[in-house]
């Protein structure tokens, strides 16, 4: 594919203004916080870090995923999540503090782990040789992708908080406008394919998406993380950053692969609906768990003698 306007000039300025977006909700308290829930953060990277490769890898081959959409798919997983898991995990009762500091952690972490698992996922399901070189500059470049515009943001909001708070809500606006715009650019590139792909790599995005917020729900859940973070852990882990993702894909300097831009296109229209359906479930399972705790017996009046 050859560069053109959408994937030269387009491509990095939408994707710089949602990670702009999301540097602006993020302080270095975010990243100190670490000490707070040295615990919950651990089990959070270690799900997505981890745990969530291993489960896309089998759900890519569970539903026999070809090799290009199969990597596109394992570009999710090794996406980080952003303020829309804020958002949800806060509709969801959850730990929204230990999602800011996931998300921020999880944003500095990409920039090693992306190329790894790129390259990994490339030769396991391209086969050897078909992984891409990430030569000093490529990895540079992926630095300027995510952190670049996120370390903007948090200059921003550390120097200039009124002014952070004024860009907050048009950045946002921009951000959901320009995820619409490059999932359908991405759409229409493909658009002789369009359908057979949604056929293909829809039930297994929503296979995936599922699977990442039971992952990132139960396993806290199962070492005796409080409820809370559970949901933080699970909107976070269940909520990638698709655009990143697409970008990724598209880049003329990177992968240069429409086709692998297909899966993240289709989940990043999935996990919403998924995602308020999982805030739906735990919220009621919340509200089950507070109605069944007894209440304290009411003292009776001492008889006047």
């Amino acid at each position: 594919m050859q560069a053109n306007v959408f994937t030269a000039v387009l491509m990095p300025l939408a994707l710089g203004i949602i990670m702009l977006g999301l540097g602006l909700s993020l302080t270095v308290e975010d990243f100190k916080r670490v000490i707070l829930y040295p615990r919950a953060v651990i089990v959070g990277l270690v799900c997505q870090m981890l745990l969530l490769p291993v489960v896309c890898a089998l759900v890519a081959h569970a539903f026999g995923l070809p090799p290009e959409l199969a990597v596109g798919l394992m570009l999710l997983s090794a996406s980080p999540g952003g303020a829309t898991a804020n958002l949800f995990s806060h509709l969801a009762r959850g730990d929204v503090a230990l999602n800011i500091t996931l998300t921020a952690v999880n944003s500095a972490l990409t920039l090693f782990t992306l190329p790894l698992i790129i390259n990994l996922s490339m030769t396991h399901f391209m086969g050897e040789g078909r992984a891409v070189p990430m030569q000093f500059g490529k990895v540079l470049q992926v630095f300027a992708i995510v952190l670049g515009p996120v370390s903007l943001g948090m200059l921003i909001r550390s120097r200039r908080p009124s002014v952070a708070l004024k860009l907050d809500r048009p950045i946002r606006l921009m951000s959901a406008v320009f995820l619409a715009a490059v999932i359908g650019a991405a759409v229409y590139q493909e658009r002789a394919n369009a359908l057979g792909y949604f056929q293909q790599v829809g039930p297994a995005a929503l296979a995936f998406n599922v699977a990442s917020m039971l992952v990132g729900y139960f396993v806290p859940l199962l070492i005796r993380l409080p409820r809370r973070q559970a949901v933080a852990i699970g909107m976070e882990i269940g909520i990638h950053n698709g655009m990143l993702a697409i970008a990724i894909a598209l880049s003329p300097t990177l992968l240069a692969n429409p086709t692998m831009a297909i899966p993240p296109a289709i989940y990043s229209l999935v996990m919403y609906f998924t995602a308020a359906a999982f805030g739906f479930f735990v919220s009621r399972s919340h509200s089950r768990e507070q109605d069944a705790v007894p209440l304290p017996p009411t003292p009776h009046p001492e008889k006047v003698s």
